[in-house]
């Protein structure tokens, strides 16, 4: 219904003539359902959604509408729509077609939308007297028009297809590339994950710790923790930090949740590029800022073990695997994946692995995740490792054309629905050299996942922000 929604305010904004007082702010708050901190400059979505607008006005007209006796055109550059009435359906063709093109300004705009021009109702004109300008009293009929677009639902109204169309591909891609179709087994299992959010949020773990005068960090897992630079209650330190009696001689204490592993970082560089690449902008936060609202609003992407990320550790999915620090005191890769139905031959712990002379990481294992959302339509997607290098070799997997192959195929006897990824889990083993370079990942096994019903999920969950 997005775009209905749409349409129908865009229209209601052009028939008062509020022409000067629209910006993308506005249409993203009233229209979108945005939050008031809504920031055009970082989230996109006022600008996908009105390309794909003009998309799908151009789709009706050209075959539901083609005998319609109104057009409505949103122009190439502008949010307001204009309406006329066509006297042909040779000549409506042509003034589609001259609205929309390959390249969209909207999209590639980067400063937020703010200032863009908009146009009435009476603001183009149109050559060789094909259309004729809508007066006021026309102008309120078309309230009663917009009616004609809820039985044109078929083009307006399928923003959750089950398959995308060539069509809504290229409408929220074409700011950038004439031909944006998935080219890889990759971009298409990443494209029918996202099912039409262009904006995706990607969580990346903000562990805290203990930050002390002389900069060295004490890991903190449990208990309240305050904003970063705060002063740590020296009671709470010694309760709750790994290493009490030592917390104990450190002097001062600061919490300190700036930093991240160097694989879940580039975990989001793979995947904003695959992303961009079919279109899409994620939004990048930290898990601790990841709200109920963005798992209403959006598919999200988390990084990370539930050891590390908060975010995981409150949402991910139960299944045959599972994450288990044996000592929660001493995480130092002692981590271990848990497989509660292994097959013949199949391991039921692993751990990672190190050279037995020098104690060198050699092996990670990690584990692709994809489940359904808390909210209906939505979807999670997991990427973690034991350590952070098994996050970056599981990311390096899901985003490998390889890797999503072996999983389909894997998946392929279970699979009942083509049109969107089977909820899963992955066992995935990440080589390394050197304890960091990853060299490649295997697949171990694979197993459908049958999420929670969503039905029986009552309330949002609120994620702790501590």
């Amino acid at each position: 219904m997005t775009l209905q929604q749409l349409l129908s305010f865009l229209a209601s904004r052009s028939i008062a003539g509020a022409a000067e007082n629209l910006k993308e702010y506005t249409i993203g708050v009233e229209a979108l359902g945005r939050k008031s901190d809504f920031d055009p400059k970082i989230d996109p979505i006022v600008r996908v959604q009105s390309h794909r607008l003009r998309v799908k006005l151009k789709e009706y007209y050209e075959v539901e509408g083609k005998h319609d006796p109104i057009l409505i055109q949103i122009p190439k550059g502008h949010y307001l729509p204009t309406f006329e009435v066509v006297s042909s359906v040779q000549a409506r063709t042509e003034s589609i077609g001259s609205e929309i093109v390959a390249s969209d300004p909207l999209l590639a705009d980067g400063d937020g939308g703010r200032h863009h021009q908009t146009a009435s109702p009476r603001s183009v004109e149109r050559n060789q007297g094909v259309a004729k300008r809508w007066t006021r009293p026309q102008a309120i009929f078309l309230v009663a028009m917009l009616a004609v677009f809820s039985v044109a639902g078929y083009w307006l109204g399928r923003l959750r297809s089950n398959s995308p169309s060539e069509s809504a591909f290229t409408a929220v891609s074409a700011s950038t590339s004439h031909d944006r179709k998935p080219h890889d087994s990759a971009e298409l299992f990443w494209w029918k994950f996202l099912d039409n959010d262009m904006s995706p949020v990607i969580g990346y773990p903000d562990a805290v710790f203990l930050l002390d005068d002389s900069n060295d960090l004490f890991r903190f897992r449990h208990g309240a923790s305050d904003n970063r630079g705060a002063v740590v209650d020296p009671h709470l330190a010694r309760q709750f930090a790994s290493n009490s009696k030592l917390v104990g001689l450190a002097g001062p204490l600061y919490y300190e949740n700036g930093y991240t592993g160097t694989g879940e970082l580039e975990s989001i560089a793979m995947l904003s590029g695959l992303l961009n690449r079919i279109g899409a902008k994620p939004i990048i936060k930290a898990s601790r800022d990841i709200t109920p609202d963005d798992l209403d609003r959006h598919n999200v992407i988390l990084l990370g073990s539930p050891f590390q990320n908060v975010a995981v550790a409150q949402l991910l999915t139960a299944g045959d695997f599972s994450f288990r620090n044996p000592d929660e005191r001493h995480e130092q890769w002692r981590a271990q994946i848990i497989d509660t139905h292994p097959a013949d031959g199949d391991k039921a712990v692993y751990t990672t692995e190190r050279d037995a002379s020098t104690r060198m990481l050699t092996t990670d294992y990690s584990l692709i995740t994809l489940t359904s959302g808390v909210t209906q339509g939505r979807r999670i997607a997991f990427l973690g490792g034991l350590d952070t290098k098994g996050t970056q070799g599981a990311t390096m997997f899901a985003t490998s054309s390889s890797g999503v192959e072996q999983i389909e195929k894997a998946l392929a006897p279970a699979s009942s629905n083509r049109e969107n990824p089977t909820a899963f889990q992955a066992l995935v083993r990440v080589r390394l050299a050197k304890g960091y370079q990853v060299l490649g990942s295997d697949l171990v096994a694979v197993r459908p996942l049958v999420p929670a019903d969503a039905s029986l999920v009552k309330d949002k969950p609120t994620l702790s922000r501590h």
